[in-house]
């Protein structure tokens, strides 16, 4: 295992320890981390499997409490009803994350882009909510009504959309349903519990066949470190949304989306533009190099032949070689090295000029003249024969 990977696989969990309970969306910040490091994991399984070490963190924390409501349910109805609660608002988003597994882990989580756009809107979204002023009717996590809790799983389902923040959508929904910022954040820690299991199992159950042992040992610092960092903001979470509210975590948000738009743009590739080849012409049996053909020569002059340079001799690739129709028979074909010229090409380019009748020379060597029009052409005398 290099060192590289470790370093990566600490950085990861303390992020994954320190965002997963605060409304900034800690899948994203682990899937934007793990991307401008270069960090991959098998089908996305780290950046979910190192939960267990949150999971952990806020049991080990809230163990006495729990603990407590738990004795107490058989016979306390307000005890009773927190659990139902907690299970009612758990359901909706495990029915939608089963559904949409496979969409969430191909698309949603390979898009850098949108988890920074998300982070920008959710956090203009949580600030909106921060700065309205409040008349909270619910103050108490563990008294909230079914129906509540039913809608606040509702919203919870939101969060199935990397950038949009787990706590930060059950957060931001229990106080737009008009409970109190102390109460609404202590609720999403409960709810996380569940949730968080979940989706631990069902991602390890769906990639049992692609973890190996190097992953293990990634996911197992991961989750150490994990661990570490949330223990700490569980335990001062709640002080400090009671004394500052959620706008520090909005302005988080929205200077992280913008600063991963803004390195996303500078680090992607640059593209250039790409010619196109020439599509081979099938007519002239080339093997997709077009023979041009040579200009055609005045009449009386004859027809011009490129000659094939040592290129074209030796079939190297490019070279441009006149067809048969054109140049005719090349020279070296022929014995005496004269190149034989297809009569039709003379038809199809040119106008055959007139022939003029000449009259058959003499035997003795002297030039015949051509016969005048008025007169009748005859045969020259006859020598006389000797006796």
């Amino acid at each position: 295992m290099e060192a590289d990977t470790i370093i990566s696989a600490v950085l990861l969990g303390f992020v994954e320890g320190l965002t997963e309970f605060i409304p900034v969306s800690s899948t994203g910040h682990l899937l934007l981390l793990g991307h401008f490091l270069g960090f991959e994991s098998s089908g996305k399984t780290f950046e979910v499997l190192i939960q267990l070490g949150a999971i952990l963190a806020i049991l080990s924390v809230y163990f006495g409490r729990l603990w407590a409501l738990l004795t107490a349910a058989p016979s306390d109805p307000r005890a009773r009803r927190f659990f139902i609660g907690i299970i009612v608002a758990f359901l909706p988003a495990a029915f939608a994350g089963v559904a949409l597994h496979g969409f969430i882990k191909t698309v949603l989580f390979e898009s850098p882009t949108l988890i920074c756009v998300t982070l920008i809107v959710g956090g203009v979204i949580l600030l909106v909510l921060d700065r309205m002023p409040s008349r909270p009717r619910y103050r108490d996590a563990y008294a909230y009504p079914v129906w509540l809790a039913l809608a606040i799983g509702c919203f919870q389902t939101l969060a199935l959309v990397p950038g949009v923040s787990r706590s930060g959508a059950t957060i931001g929904g229990a106080l737009v349903l008009g409970t109190d910022k102390r109460s609404a954040a202590e609720f999403s820690f409960f709810l996380a519990m569940p949730t968080m299991a979940g989706a631990f199992v069902y991602d390890l159950y769906k990639n049992r066949n692609v973890i190996s042992m190097d992953d293990a040992v990634v996911i197992a610092i991961g989750f150490v470190t994990a661990f570490i960092a949330a223990v700490i903001v569980v335990r001062s979470l709640l002080d400090f949304v009671s004394r500052h509210g959620f706008a520090p975590f909005a302005y988080w948000r929205i200077a992280v989306g913008t600063i991963g738009l803004v390195a996303l743009f500078l680090t992607a590739p640059a593209t250039t533009p790409t010619t196109a080849a020439p599509e081979p012409d099938a007519s002239d049996g080339s093997g997709g190099v077009t023979a041009t053909p040579s200009i055609p020569a005045p009449p009386g002059t004859g027809p011009t032949f490129s000659q094939p340079s040592d290129d074209a001799a030796s079939g190297s690739e490019g070279a441009i070689v006149p067809t048969p129709d054109e140049a005719g028979q090349r020279a070296e074909d022929r014995p005496d090295g004269m190149p034989q010229v297809d009569s039709s090409w003379f038809d199809e380019r040119f106008q055959t000029p007139p022939q003029v009748e000449l009259t058959r020379p003499p035997e003795t060597g002297t030039q015949a003249t051509p016969a005048p029009a008025d007169q009748p052409q005859t045969d020259p005398p006859l020598p006389p024969r000797k006796p």
